[in-house]
């Protein structure tokens, strides 16, 4: 199969972007060529990652690879992202989720992105929002918290302080936490994560009631100013989110198929 610089890139990113969280929980993970595996393992039936980063010639083999480590890790529940849509995982219990695009910005300037940090600009509704940077552990919290509750996260809620995203998160190199108010009151947050080669945006959250106002937006402008605009910047975008995307300058590289067992269809 032919590849992608670009959508590699982007496949590269979220398998290091998971290992980051397997070395601060104190997760298993395996490295295969083409596959990466964290085991995540908060609780028995925690859902574990697959990340499927090259083309691959045959099907047959990534999913011999994948029953193998289903089998070694006792696994309940796992998703697995396949942006090569040739992988069928219906015989191991898991159900296809809707297609998503992987989508990549060009490096360049980030056009209305405000200069400086805390960043200050104007809701949709007329109130301000203010977008700063997570640097402490309480706003790192903050950010866990929006993403927990705005993305939403149910497997973690109720939300509690450092089971999703520990603070030590934020000293893996690469990753950054940015955090949206309105108006004062907690509003949207997001995570970028920086490999050397392309930047990662992650968790994009807003809160139900804060929707509608430009937080999305502006939480993106801001990251992708201040987070290496010199690289490419890559994510895997749903359809609420796929506009907001476009208008910033993302483009569509490939579908990618996510496959997903829960503990019911074991």
């Amino acid at each position: 199969m032919k590849t992608n610089r670009r959508l590699e890139q982007a496949n590269d990113n979220a398998a290091a972007f998971w290992l980051a969280q397997a070395r601060t929980h104190g997760w298993r993970s395996h490295v295969r060529p083409g596959l990466t595996a964290v085991r995540c393992a908060r609780t028995p039936d925690d859902s574990q990652r697959f990340v499927v980063t090259r083309p691959y010639v045959e099907p047959a083999d990534v999913e011999k690879q994948l029953a193998e480590l289903l089998d070694a890790w006792e696994t309940v529940c796992f998703t697995l992202e396949d942006p090569y849509g040739g992988l069928d995982l219906t015989r191991f219990g898991a159900a296809r989720l809707p297609i998503m695009p992987v989508m990549v910005r060009e490096p360049g300037p980030v056009e209305g992105a405000p200069a400086g940090l805390p960043a200050t600009v104007r809701a949709h509704g007329g109130g301000t929002l203010t977008i700063d940077e997570a640097l402490d552990g309480d706003t790192f919290a903050l950010v866990e918290r929006i993403i927990v509750d705005g993305f939403p996260l149910p497997a973690r809620q109720p939300w509690t302080r450092g089971d999703a995203l520990p603070t030590r998160l934020l000293r893996e190199p690469g990753c950054r936490a940015w955090a949206g108010r309105l108006d004062g009151a907690p509003a949207g947050a997001c995570l970028t994560f920086d490999d050397g080669s392309a930047t990662g945006v992650y968790w994009v959250a807003t809160l139900p009631d804060q929707r509608g106002q430009g937080v999305a937006g502006a939480l993106l402008r801001t990251a992708l100013a201040h987070a290496h605009p010199d690289r490419p910047a890559t994510l895997v975008a749903t359809a609420a989110g796929e506009p907001v995307y476009r208008r910033l300058g993302f483009t569509a590289q490939a579908p990618t198929c996510w496959w997903s067992r829960t503990s019911s269809s074991r």
